[in-house]
């Protein structure tokens, strides 16, 4: 008998940011395992259509809820649905993100407390709603928080100095949760992906400008293509991966070990 390392049947998998782009795809590839999908963020028509294309394709029960993240009175309600049509919840992606790219000295404070009240805060209070609610209680879990390789370095490209903060406030907390969940069978970990195309920046990725920069900047001399990131969100959101706890992992094709 072989065995389905990364099979998640009958599991539910949360996906934050779920309307377009990588929350989207890393969706798909768990449904593609067997999860049951939440594609939960603010534009519900998003959302719902989203999970109507993976429950088609898929085969799977999914459904959209429309959460911002910032509130936690939005946050707390959105579980609760989730936990009234599924009964648990076994992965969470915490995804949605935004970023803001000025020079450091033009940002204003608005745009640097929006950054860590979405990036930031916004995965706190997820990841706290979900494990109150339902990874303590069934004594398992997998989170995967979704933060940048500008998490863990500068860059001269696009001066983002909030997302930079945010991101690396990500990592760490990743560290932080990790060690409070781990004897709790909850395993948080984080990726950090690189360049990615994605219909907000394929535009950009494919300039001649980027191109001239990724040449040198990254080691295989190119962005991160549609599908390059789901292995590492199956991996992690498998049950193949109960020993890999507190881990940064970045998926930037090399950018971060130069």
């Amino acid at each position: 008998m072989k065995n389905q390392y990364f099979d998640l049947s009958g599991q539910v998998a949360v996906v934050t940011g779920a309307s377009t782009g990588l929350g989207v795809q890393m969706a798909e590839a768990l449904a593609n395992q067997g999860a049951n999908i939440v594609c939960l963020a603010r534009r519900k028509q998003l959302c719902d259509e989203n999970a109507a294309k993976i429950k088609s394709t898929y085969g799977v029960d999914a459904i959209g809820i429309s959460c911002d993240i910032t509130d936690t009175k939005q946050v707390d309600a959105a579980v609760k649905e989730i936990m009234d049509h599924f009964g648990r919840i076994d992965i969470l992606i915490n995804n949605a993100g935004t970023g803001a790219v000025a020079p450091a000295e033009d940002i204003t404070d608005e745009q640097f407390n929006n950054e860590m009240q979405i990036d930031l805060f916004g995965s706190f209070r997820v990841a706290r709603a979900v494990a109150k609610s339902a990874m303590l209680p069934q004594k398992y879990g997998r989170i995967i928080n979704i933060a940048s390789m500008y998490g863990l370095v500068g860059n001269k490209i696009a001066p983002a100095s909030p997302y930079h903060a945010a991101k690396g406030g990500v990592v760490n907390l990743t560290r932080a949760l990790a060690a409070a969940w781990g004897e709790k069978g909850i395993t948080v970990n984080a990726i950090c992906p690189g360049y990615f195309e994605t219909p907000l920046t394929k535009e950009t990725l494919e300039s001649e400008f980027f191109q001239n920069y990724a040449r040198p900047m990254i080691p295989m001399a190119r962005y991160g293509k549609e599908g390059e990131l789901d292995t590492a969100a199956i991996f992690l959101a498998s049950k193949a991966s109960s020993y890999v706890n507190g881990v940064i992992l970045p998926v930037d094709g090399g950018y971060t070990s130069m």
